[in-house]
């Protein structure tokens, strides 16, 4: 794991200034400690900072074979290197490390770019094509790492982390006013897009490539799952996905530093640590909590899963205080705003398992994979209540939209009846609907649809996804958008930012290909979800483990903390009249929302918490000159409400 940047003059050919390179770099520092290189030769330059996991020795970038024609610098790990080197060596390629790196080297001297087909990994990479004169960005499969770029002028600069490309812009980035409406919509800014114009981050399983004075950007991850025929039965199913599980695992503990394991009370990491103690004992495991006055406490879960499988076990344990300190860094870590309550627990446990390790194991995926949030149950079932007549559905509509709060039902029943495939997965990942997120905008600010974008962004998978049913199809998007754009990258910030290591074995290529064959009744069954997953657990795990609840760190608790820690704040921030956010949103709307939430009328925590969130990271990222410059239209300025006179916690409006 690692961090790159680099910087490619594809228009003039201009020679690079290596100081430039290296100003980028410093940005990074965080993601790799252990070492940095460079390789500048006239229009290109490739920085890389290391935090070394394999082959410590040997393992240097930007790396190059031997000639000099191809130059890598690679963030991630490939888990099937050991395999594609023997394939290379066999076609005579003479390997000098012992590092997945130079696998992509030659690889891609073999294959072309084909070579991402072959890779079983994650990562964001770079490949200089010398003798083309072609530079090619890509960004793995499911988008675990991450590829922020910018194009000006016929010169890309590219890093692993959107500060290192800010830190090449000739003045401050806006906001994206449409980015900003994808935000608000669906709380997090799904790829191509970031919050700020000019800066982009590649897709999942896309790739970008420079040369003759052009770029590209096209899809190099085009896997169509296709149901497997004749049809598998429960027991095949079950026997099979356990072989893909113990496959991937092994892959996984691949590593020449100690490996531990983020575990939570629940079924997804508890079969991590028994998989992992098939390939060895006391491995170390962490988790983080809250103290037993809470309902949602579940430090004493994980520790008797860690007691159970004989792990070495630490807890960290937060406090509301901690909390509401912590949260202003957190938000600086992101970069991008994310609205999740989970990323303050997932800030703190990588924070302290990387006191002991370098990489870490993660139990994200089986959610999206197997049907494991009740938006699956509504999509799983939906059809029936499409096909419907109208004169029964309206009627029922009608009482849904008259229910006080019940966002999640009132959305569902208008989802699950939009014809199109894609608008009706649109509608079901929205927290707001479209117009209602438009109308909080400015006049002249946004376009109408603006929140429609992505669709277009989706457009080239709907044909990979019409082997699909349903619900397949519904997740294959999720783990092409959602999982990656907001768990995967809140995931890889905060832990990163401790020079840590996150892998993701639920995410192993061989295993999501395959479950996104199965048809929805190995997901959900009789509204039991995850069903095929839990049938494997229960081969390896106990009974007391397979009855508990789900919890994800318990961020219900979070949640709470949040809303009392801002149940007074929150008027502040969004009435005051300094609130930065009022450069693109009406007062007025905004504050309808809160009254609505006040009143019970309805449920807008999202939608606020959102808001919330905006405002820190626009303090934060917002230069002083640009927080002070240009004050608002005067018929803005006289639509905003007076701020109240109380006080609030230092972290809501802290700069």
């Amino acid at each position: 794991m690692c961090g790159i940047c680099g910087e490619y003059n594809f228009g003039d050919l201009a020679p690079v200034d290596r100081r430039s390179v290296e100003r980028m770099a410093r940005t990074l520092v965080h993601r790799g400690p252990d070492d940095e290189g460079y390789y500048v030769e006239g229009p290109v330059g490739l920085g890389f900072r290391r935090l070394s996991i394999i082959d410590l020795q040997g393992g240097h970038q930007p790396m190059s074979d031997r000639e000099g024609s191809v130059w890598v610098v690679f963030n991630g790990e490939i888990y099937n290197f050991p395999e594609l080197r023997h394939d290379l060596e066999s076609f005579g390629h003479t390997f000098l490390t012992r590092s997945d790196t130079e696998v992509i080297v030659h690889g891609y001297k073999q294959w072309g770019e084909d070579v991402l087909n072959r890779l079983n990994g994650m990562f964001g990479l770079a490949i200089w094509d010398a003798p083309r004169r072609r530079l090619l960005l890509a960004r793995d499969r499911f988008g675990i790492k991450l590829i922020y770029y910018t194009i000006d002028h016929g010169r890309v600069c590219f890093a692993s982390e959107m500060r290192g490309v800010t830190a090449r812009l000739e003045g401050a980035p806006a906001v994206d006013p449409i980015a900003l409406n994808l935000f608000l919509r669906y709380r997090f800014t799904p790829s191509p897009h970031t919050i700020l114009e000019r800066v982009h981050k590649l897709a999942p399983g896309t790739m970008v490539s420079f040369e003759n004075g052009g770029s590209r950007v096209s899809r190099w991850y085009n896997y169509r799952p296709l149901p497997f025929s004749p049809a598998k039965s429960d027991a095949a199913v079950t026997d099979e996905l356990c072989e893909l599980y113990k496959r991937a695992m092994k892959r996984h503990l691949l590593s020449d530093v100690p490996v531990g394991l983020l575990l939570s009370g629940g079924v997804d990491s508890g079969l991590l640590l028994k998989l992992m103690n098939l390939n060895g004992t006391a491995w170390p495991t962490y988790t983080v909590g809250y103290g037993s006055g809470f309902a949602d406490h579940e430090l004493d879960d994980a520790a008797d899963t860690a007691a159970r499988f004989s792990s070495v076990h630490a807890e960290v344990e937060l406090d509301r205080a901690t909390f509401e300190k912590a949260l202003p860094k957190i938000v600086s870590c992101l970069e991008e705003p994310i609205a999740s309550s989970s990323i303050v627990p997932m800030y703190f446990v990588c924070e302290r398992a990387r006191q002991d390790v370098k990489v870490v194991l993660t139990g994200q995926g089986p959610d999206e994979l197997f049907g494991g949030y009740r938006r699956h149950l509504g999509v799983r079932y939906g059809a029936a209540w499409a096909h419907l007549p109208y004169w029964l559905r309206a009627p029922i509509i009608s009482a849904a939209a008259r229910l006080p709060r019940n966002e999640t039902i009132k959305r569902g029943v208008y989802a699950l009846a939009v014809a199109d495939r894609l608008k009706r997965y649109q509608h079901v990942l929205s927290v707001l609907q479209g117009a209602d997120v438009d109308a909080l905008f400015q006049p002249g600010t946004i376009g109408s649809d603006a929140g429609d974008a992505i669709l277009d962004d989706w457009g080239e998978l709907i044909e990979l996804m019409d082997g699909t049913d349903e619900l397949g199809g519904f997740q294959y998007l999720e783990l092409r958008s959602t999982l990656p754009d907001e768990v995967l990258m809140y995931t890889d910030k905060l832990s990163m930012a401790h020079s840590l290591e996150v892998r993701v074995p639920y995410l192993d290529k061989e295993i999501v290909e395959y479950v996104e064959r199965l048809p929805a009744r190995f997901k959900v069954r009789h509204g039991a979800q995850k069903w095929i997953h839990r049938q494997v657990c229960q081969s390896f795990l106990p009974p007391a483990i397979l009855r508990r609840k789900k919890r994800g760190f318990a961020v219900n608790v979070v949640d709470s903390w949040f809303t009392a820690a801002v149940g007074g704040a929150m008027e502040d921030t969004l009435a005051d009249s300094q609130s930065l956010m009022y450069r693109y949103l009406r007062p007025s709307a905004v504050c309808r929302l809160l009254d609505q939430h006040r009143s019970r009328q309805r449920d807008n925590h999202k939608i606020l918490f959102s808001l919330v969130v905006f405002e820190e990271w626009l303090r934060q990222h917002l230069p002083p000159r640009a927080q002070d410059a240009s004050p608002l239209p005067a018929a803005v300025m006289s639509s905003r409400p007076q701020p109240m006179d109380k006080a609030r916690p230092s972290w809501v409006l802290e700069s």
